[in-house]
Formats: C-alpha cells, structure tokens, sequence
C-alpha cells in the first residue's frame, strides 16, 4: 500500500532503524479521528505531560495502560442519566487513544481534575547509555580512566 509518505529513500541509507521507519509509516496511514483532544507539553529536558480532555468521565471510567512501548488511554461512560436528554453535547461515547513511547520513557503518574487527564512522563535515560567522555593520550600507559559526561542529555 502506497501512502503519501515516501521512506524509502531513507531506509535505503539508513541500517537499523526499522522501528522507527515503521512508526513513520503507521503515522502516515493513521485513520479516524482525534477524540479525545489532549495537548503535549514539555516540562523540562527529560519531563512531559499529556493532557487529554475528557469531561464528564470518572477516574474509574478511565484506564490508563502501558504495554511494550505504547501508553493506551481509555474510556466508557457510565450510563448515569438522571432524567429525559433534551441536549447531549457532552461526548459520552467509548474512546482508546493510544501513544507511542519514545525510547526509556517512563509513565510516573496519572490524575484527573476538572475534566482533564493528566498523565506525567519522564525520561530516565540509564547510566550505562550516557555519553561518555574518552580522553585521548600518546601511549596506552598513560591512558586515563573514562568518566561520565555531568550533563543531562535529552
């Protein structure tokens, strides 16, 4: 199936990145809507918020998931009508909005407040896959240890 976003000029130039080549690919094909809306906002370097509109929902008609590198966020109404509907313009409808998670993205909370979801993410980018600094030297005895960079990098 051919889609409007054309990669293969890329991948023919890029080796190990099939992943992402696929994430590029689904983006481009994504049908159906956006329900609900919801705004992405970054806090700081390693510190992000998904904010997801859904009003009138309770946090037990919301459920909050992560499964192998993907954040699903759902919902169903409860039917809870108090009388006769002369106007429903409140979406009560059955939604799953999914996200996918960047590499050692972490989900570290979930709340809702005034009709909006708002899920915390950090980054925590593990010891071992910091930049490291290599000092450079004439001869392999006076070699130096190799330290770690001091600064976050995002």
């Amino acid at each position: 199936m051919r889609t409007l976003l054309d990669i293969s000029p890329l991948s023919r130039s890029g080796t190990g990145f099939d992943r992402v080549f696929d994430l590029l690919e689904a983006t481009a094909q994504r049908q159906g809507d956006d329900f609900p809306p919801f705004d992405s906002i970054r806090l700081s370097d390693n510190r992000f918020r998904l904010s997801i509109a859904v009003p009138g929902f309770t946090e037990d008609e919301v459920a909050v998931t992560v499964h192998k590198g993907t954040l699903i966020v759902s919902g169903e109404r409860k039917d809870a009508s108090q009388g006769e509907d002369l106007h429903r313009g409140i979406p009560a409808r059955v939604f799953s909005r999914r996200f996918q998670l960047a590499e050692h993205m972490e989900v570290t909370g979930a709340t809702l407040a005034h009709g909006l979801l708002s899920i915390e993410l950090t980054r925590e980018i593990p010891e071992a896959e910091k930049p490291r600094t290599i000092p450079v030297s004439t001869s392999p005895e006076r070699a130096a240890p190799v330290r770690q960079i001091e600064r976050d990098v995002a």
